[in-house]
Order: C-alpha cells, then structure tokens, then sequence
C-alpha cells in the first residue's frame, strides 16, 4: 500500500470510528464495529482488540475474523505468545509467518490456525501499556511501514477511548479469576530449608533442531564429539571458576555430575541416532525426548533424578551445537533474585550462583536430588514440587520462598511482605547468636553436658563442622557420595573420601553410617528389582549378606583410612542380634586382612548398630552385650512403629515423634542401654527441632547428632533449659492418652523461656 493511499486509508478508518462512538449500544457493539471497520480498511481477515486488565493480563475483548465465542475467554499474560511479547516490549511487531516464530502461542478456541501474517501494535497511553491492537492474514503477508504507522495511529484513538471510559468501564478491566496476577500461595515439598525473598526469575531453556536430517553423518559425528568436549570443558571451568567450588565446596557433587555426562551408554544412543542420518541436534533431542518418555512413569526419586541430569545434560550439549549464547545470564547485581524452573542440575544452579540469589521453586525435584545437596550446601532454600509454578510465576514477581513450611508466596501484598522481612531479619539476628554459641559447650542451665553432634553426607558438609560448633560427626551417611557418581567408587576412591572426612573432624569422633543402599536410594549400575514395599525391602545391610564383597571394600578403604586414628562405623538396618554379629565378623576379617599385609590398624574400631527395625527393641538386652555403642535412627524407626509411610502425604504427618507411645519406648531404651554400660546417641531428624531435642534430653538422652543448620538452634534451646524440672514435667505427660505431647512441651517451654 502507497503512502498516499495509506493516508487515506486512514482518514476513512477514523472517520469510521468516530462515527461507531457516536452510536447507541453496548460497549461490545461498539468494539465489534470498531474491529470491523479496521479489518475491511487494512484488507485484513482479521482484527483483535486485547485489553489490558488488573494483574497485567490480555483478554481479547472484541475480534473480527476470529470465533467469537473467544472474546472475554481467551487470556495471555505479558510476555506470553506474539501478542503478550508486544505488549511487553512495547512496540510494533510483524510477522509473515507467525506461527514459526518461537513465542506463538496456539489457542484452540480462537480458530487461528489458519492465519498465517500477524502485525500488532501495542495501546500505548502516557507510556503505560493499554493493551495489544492486531491483524492477521491468511496467505503471507509483508506488512509496510505505512501500515504499521497507520495501525498505530489507530490504537492511539483507541487508548484515549478506553482511558476516558468511552468503550469500557473500570469494572470490566477489574481482575479476573484464574490467570489473572492476583497474590497466591503455592505449596510444594521442602527440599532445603530456610527463608528467601526477591523477585522472579524463570528459568527456561528452550532449544529447537533447525535442521533434522544429515547430510554428512561423519560429519555429524564430529560436531557431537566436539560439542561433548565443549561441555565436559564448562564443566570443568565452572569447578575451578566458581567462587564456592574454587574452595572445594562442590567439587564432588560437580565431578559426579560431570561423570554422568560422560555415560557411555547415553552418548552411544546419541551416535546411533546420528548414524541412522539425524543430525547432531536432532539426535540429542530425539535421545532426550525417547529417555523423558520411558522414564517419566518412574516411582523411584532417584532414577528420576538422573533423567534430569540427562535432560540437564543434553540442554549444554544442545547449547554447544546450537551456539546458543548465555542461556543464563548473570542475575541483577542489585536485585535480590528467586529462580523458577521446572528443574535444574546443579552446575546450572552454580551458573546462577551469585550472592543475591535467595530462593529456588522447581516444579520437580527431590531433597535427594543433586542440586538439592548443592543448594543445601550454599544455604539457598529450596522448595521443591510445587505444580504449576512456571505458568504462575511471571518474570520480576515478588517472591517469597518460605522452605521450612514448604510454601511460595507469589506477589504477595505489602503487610504480608512486610511480615516476611521481620521474619527474615529475626532469623539473621538468630544466626548471629547462634555463632556467638559456637564455641561455648551444649551445658544445660544446671550443669548437664549434652553430646551435640552434626550428621553428614557430603564432603562439603564435614567442611562445615569447625563452623558449626558440633562436638562430632555422629552420622556420615557413606551412601551419599556413592550415589552422586555414575560408577562405583572403587577402595582407593574410598580411601581417600574418609580420609579426607577425618582429616576435616580434626581429631573428633566420626561415626561412618555403612552403605544404606536400596529402597529409594539407587546407586548406579544397581539393577535392583522393583518392590512393593522398597523401604521395608531389599535394602542396606540386607543387600549385602547377599553380595558381601560390596561391603568388605568399604570396610578395607575405612579401616585403611583410619590409620593410627579412632574409627567408628554403625550397621543400619539390622532386624536381629544375629545379623550384627555377621556384620562384625566382616570388620574383624578385615582387620585381620590389614594387619597380615603389613597395614597400620585403627588405634580402636568401635563398631554399633543403627537401631530403627521395631523387632530389635524387643532383642535389646542380647544386642547390648555385643555392640559396642547404640545410634537410634527415628526416621524410619517412627514409620515402621506406625505403619506410616514417610513419603506419603496423607499419613506422614499424622503420628507425632512426640507421641507418648514413642517416647516411652524410647526413654526405655535409653535405660536398658544405661544400665547395661553402652554409649546411645539419637541421630534421627526429630533432634534437628529444638522442642523435640527438648523432649529427647528430657527422656535421657545425651547424645544427638543433628544436621549442620540445626546445631545452634538446639544448642541455644539446651542451654536455656534446667533438665531436672523437665524431667519431671516430661514424666507426667508420658502417663497421658493424648497422642502427642507436642502443645503441652510448647507452653512449658514458652512458660519457662526456654529459647526456641
């Protein structure tokens, strides 16, 4: 269309306005003929008018061309689709073939799909976005400057129209239910804990194969092979760039997580896709999308875990073959941040690292997950498995990440933000105290010493522990680092792991957990068969009276590591006296073995039993005359006394640690163990909460081992307490009906200003 001809255009176009504002009817009518009239003059099969209502949402309000039964129900966010992106970025946009470009959004209910050319221009009125004014055609259309100009000048009418309330009321632009941006709460699954605010920011890497089939397989190969080479090397510049991992804090999860990039059997599927003629590109999303469908019926946590390390994975690899640039760049310097993602690896996490990073919402995800043990480690809250956060969550919303209480607040009000800022500020200042605390003893009010000890899984955990103030190691989960590598650790590897873990305890006592494998915890090559009841299943000590050289290697790479120090390790798992007494016999070959080679032997071994199989309290007079100390583990130990599944949410809450049931049981033991002369410990995460430790010490315990977080929390609670008074009180409310003690415990504490 000509200038000349455009101008004229134009002036009919809004002559033909006017004259609809002048009419009688119904602000519907009018939009109608306004669309209308613009479509016939722009030679358009279409035209939309989108309105910009409260909670920055688009409804389509009025369409020529499209199904009308899409006005008033079709919305975009800012941001979403063609339409959302003009709105956006605030300017003109045009497209001869829109539904190629990438931000298309397809709506069913508004029959486009057989419209091809899109031109939109956004309502612009005093520099605030009013809304979206398009067109549309069905055959490829080039549109001219002209008529983006004259398009504009119509939706410039159209802002003073819908400003002055000529077209619509305020009520009409009020929120709408479902996508409108209203303030939500979402619920999920803690997977670290803490508390974290900022604003949104989404990450979602999208990558699509340009170009399918090859046209030189070799070639292809190549361009795979060197594209695995550029990420294996990332990989290894984010392990000696990142300011956390120049320390060592996250070499091992990171070098596991490099060794499943290089997973033989994944890359060999790629290759085989590139050689029955795909490219490069299309083989790695083709290996990818085949993986994503056999794999996501998975029950097991872990197994699903690793299918987001190759999906992870095969999005650096996409990146490298695409040359796709920074999909993840640097978060704001002076804006606190939350990242949104559906899930992430945890060098993707590093990537994101920065010191104004302070909250993490996946949709997925597990606390056993890779990036979990990260974030646990960097002190970033987590929450995990919250449905639906991606469509929720839009970029630049304010956010808060509540883990300890597994919830996300999303643009919440000002008096509710305002709460959360208190809340962050006391737990800042509880810190504080808690350092102060670090090096004073966990002592009781009046003079009772408590044994406080910090449990682990990671090498970067132990390297916590001179900050922490614990007195020990009471529980190295050795399965952790097993789990968080594609091969199997072979002994030297071992070696070296405990030796570097007693190293960092500095002298202290360290209590090796052995391999508590099988259930939900996969380590890699297992072919485990598939149970019904894998907690109560073919797991820990249990795996290995069946295949027993598993566990005599980590037992020689612990005795060898102990070398002229103390060693301490536990059995978990054990359902009878007798299956401990074949445990012990594996370490005393071992021992025997050692020192026949000439090796140097531990200065002492003790060896003890994670007590958590109910059958075992019942065989506890007989158990105490061979072990030689005692660890209660009241995680599982509390699921299988109650038949109550842990991971399910419907049952997990419903029996309290603080039940009257189980503390008896477990002060019962507490005595049994005393008379008899054997050390007991309580390593379960019910010592991590300083009301249940309260609890704990109250029954007779002196020994707990918590995790790392939780060590000045409990000491501060120890120290504020006079036992003996709470001994008693404890003593009456165990000869009670009630299911739980948890309230009373409270008031007492509250009573008492015991700090908590």
């Amino acid at each position: 269309m000509e200038h000349g001809q455009t101008v004229l255009v134009l002036r009919r176009l809004l002559a033909r306005i006017r004259d609809v504002m002048a009419r009688e009817g119904t602000s519907q009518a009018r939009l109608s003929s306004v669309v209308s009239a613009i479509a016939k003059d722009l030679a358009a099969e279409v035209c939309s008018l989108y309105i910009r209502r409260e909670g920055d949402v688009l409804e389509l309000f009025a369409t020529e061309g499209l199904r009308p039964t899409a006005v008033r129900h079709t919305r975009l966010r800012i941001g979403e689709g063609l339409i959302g992106e003009i709105a956006a970025k605030a300017r003109p946009l045009s497209f001869s073939d829109a539904h190629s470009h990438p931000k298309f959004a397809y709506r069913p209910e508004t029959g486009e799909d057989g419209f091809s050319s899109l031109m939109g221009v956004p309502i612009l009125r005093d520099g605030r976005g009013m809304g979206v004014l398009a067109v549309q055609n069905i055959s490829p259309r080039h549109y001219t400057d002209e008529e983006i100009e004259a398009l504009q000048t119509v939706a410039m009418v159209l802002a003073e129209l819908v400003a002055g309330g000529d077209l619509l009321n305020r009520d009409e632009l009020a929120l709408v239910e479902g996508i409108a941006l209203r303030p939500m709460r979402l619920e999920g699954v803690q997977l670290t804990s803490g508390l974290g605010l900022g604003i949104a920011r989404l990450h979602q890497r999208r990558f699509t194969a340009r170009k399918i089939v090859a046209e030189d397989t070799d070639h292809e190969h190549d361009r795979l092979r060197n594209a695995v080479a550029g990420m294996h090397g990332a990989l290894d510049d984010m392990l000696q760039s990142s300011d956390l991992a120049a320390k060592g804090e996250h070499r091992d999860v990171l070098e596991a997580y490099r060794m499943i990039a290089q997973d033989v059997g994944w890359l060999r599927r790629i290759g085989d896709a590139i050689s029955a003629g795909l490219t490069a590109e299309a083989a790695v999303q083709k290996v990818n999308d085949d993986t994503q469908a056999r794999m996501s019926q998975l029950a097991d946590p872990y197994l699903r875990e690793r299918v987001h390390d190759l999906e992870n994975l095969a999005d650096q690899l996409l990146e490298q073959l695409l040359g796709v640039e920074d999909a993840s760049p640097e978060l704001p310097d002076d804006k606190d941040t939350v990242l949104v993602a559906r899930n992430l690896g945890p060098a993707q996490l590093l990537e994101y690292h920065r010191r104004r990073l302070r909250g993490v919402v996946l949709e997925e995800g597990s606390p056993a997950a890779h990036v979990s043990i990260v974030a646990r480690a960097l002190d970033i809250p987590v929450v995990g498995q919250v449905r639906g956060a991606l469509d929720a969550i839009e970029v630049g919303d304010r956010i808060i990440v509540d883990a300890d209480h597994a919830q996300v607040f999303v643009r919440p009000r000002d008096h509710v933000h305002e709460l959360f800022i208190r809340s962050l500020k006391t737990q800042i200042d509880r810190k504080a105290t808690y350092a102060v605390l670090r090096d004073l003893p966990a002592v009781t009010a009046d003079g009772v010493h408590i044994s406080l000890n910090m449990n682990a899984g990671l090498l970067m955990d132990v390297k916590h522990f001179r900050d922490s103030g614990a007195d020990g190691v009471g529980l190295y989960r050795t399965e952790v680092p097993f789990m968080a590598r594609s091969v199997l650790p072979d002994v030297q590897s071992q070696e070296r792991l405990y030796g570097k873990i007693l190293g960092y305890a500095e002298g202290k006592q360290v209590i090796f957990r052995t391999l508590d494998v099988g259930g939900d915890k996969i380590m890699p090559r297992w072919n485990a068969s598939e149970e019904e009841n894998p907690a109560m299943g073919w797991r820990a000590t249990r795996v290995f009276f069946d295949r027993p050289a598993m566990l005599r290697h980590q037992l020689r790479a612990l005795i060898k590591a102990a070398t002229s120090c103390d060693l301490s390790l536990m059995f978990p798992m054990i359902s009878s006296v007798n299956e401990f007494v074949y445990a012990r016999a594996l370490v005393d070959k071992e021992l025997e073995r050692h020192r026949y080679l000439g090796g140097v032997p531990p200065q002492s071994v003790n060896v003890g039993v994670m007590l958590e199989v109910p059958a075992l309290v019942f065989q506890l007079r007989p158990l105490l005359e061979v072990v030689d100390f005692l660890s209660i583990g009241t995680n599982d130990l509390l699921q299988f006394l109650f038949a109550s599944d842990r991971g399910n949410c419907h049952v997990s809450e419903r029996y309290d640690p603080l039940s009257p049931v189980f503390l008896g049981m477990l002060r019962d033991m507490v005595q049994q163990c005393g008379a008899a002369g054997v050390p007991v410990a309580l390593c379960g995460e019910m010592a991590a909460s300083p009301l249940d430790a309260l609890a704990l010490i109250g029954i007779g315990f002196r020994n707990l081992s918590v995790s790392h977080p939780a060590v000045g929390p409990v000491k501060a609670a120890i120290r504020s307490v006079d036992l003996k008074p709470l001994e008693d009180y404890l003593l009456l409310l165990l000869d009670t009906r009630a299911d739980s003690v948890r309230e009373s415990l409270a008031l007492y504490a509250r009573d008492h200003r015991i700090v908590l």
